[in-house]
């Protein structure tokens, strides 16, 4: 079964896309960029502010699809200068320093909106629970 998750971004319909989508065990979540909740950027210019803002996101779209941090097996962030890379990891390694997933930073020349410096994608398994408890 086929679950599309959304986030209520006018660009969802424009460009034909979901927030996250889950099949099986397994969910994807779109590139996340820094929206703030009235539409314009979050935290302009900060890049650990937007990717703060870029986490929040797509926490709220793992939740919205029955799942969790935990569940993260990969990140991808992108970076219109990857010498920021540290600000963005100091607010990824806030989110998944026990999680510990798969991460890869990169450049990129640029995002839809030029005030984005950050964007950020997330894979998840959906794991099988232990009776006790579940493993990070």
């Amino acid at each position: 079964m086929r679950t599309l998750i959304a986030s209520g971004s006018p660009l969802e319909p424009q460009i034909g896309f979901s927030r996250a989508v889950r099949v099986g065990n397994m969910l994807a979540v779109a590139g996340t960029a820094p929206i703030a909740p009235d539409g314009s950027v979050a935290a302009p210019g900060d890049v650990y502010g937007q990717t703060r803002r870029c986490l929040e996101i797509i926490a709220t779209a793992i939740s919205d699809a029955g799942l969790g941090l935990g569940d993260v097996i990969r990140t991808r962030i992108m970076l219109t200068d990857i010498g920021t890379w540290r600000e963005a990891a100091r607010a990824h390694g806030e989110s998944f320093s026990e999680i510990r997933p798969a991460c890869t930073f990169v450049e990129v020349a640029r995002f839809i909106d030029p005030g984005w410096l950050v964007e950020v994608e997330a894979d998840c398994v959906v794991q099988e629970r232990a009776a006790q408890g579940s493993e990070v």
